[in-house]
């Protein structure tokens, strides 16, 4: 089942995304945040505009989805930034492309044009996911990040939605 996250949802959802940190793959944090910390992240989403959505299955959220403005300024409106987490006890299990697919079906009912990834040019995983469902490379940005004394490539990952 996919839902609206809650607030009592926040710290599995900061539990999955700190689960991610030590891969390097996911996000350039290099330690772990708080729940505190992301709260204002969390309130930042508006179900109907930017949402932040969890799979649920049996009671215990496997993975989130939300959008975010993308760019902070007005006219960039009708593009959100995409971001994707799964626990690691759920990965392969499809929860990143339902999420990614519920997301594309009903991103033109929340007025989004366009859709952009930031992923790491080595993460081949969330790459493929994206390709996957029309994604393209709309930019490049080499060598930006440095994880664990590693220049790490950013690729720049849009959809024109119809």
């Amino acid at each position: 089942m996919i839902r609206d996250a809650a607030l009592d949802d926040l710290p599995r959802i900061v539990e999955i995304y700190n689960a991610s940190i030590p891969g390097r793959l996911a996000t350039a944090d290099l330690e772990p945040v708080s729940v505190a910390q992301r709260t204002p992240w969390f309130q930042a989403h508006h179900p109907a505009r930017r949402p932040l959505w969890v799979l649920e299955e049996d009671g215990r959220i496997l993975g989130w989805v939300s959008l975010q403005d993308f760019y902070g300024r007005c006219a960039y409106s009708g593009t959100a930034e995409v971001s994707i987490y799964v626990a690691p006890e759920a990965a392969r299990r499809g929860v990143a492309r339902t999420l990614l697919g519920e997301l594309l079906a009903r991103a033109p009912s929340m007025a989004v044009k366009n859709l952009v990834a930031f992923v790491f040019g080595h993460n081949e995983p969330s790459l493929a996911l994206f390709r996957r469902h029309g994604f393209e490379r709309w930019g490049f940005l080499p060598r930006v990040a440095l994880l664990d004394g590693v220049e790490r490539d950013l690729a720049i990952l849009g959809l024109r939605l119809g």
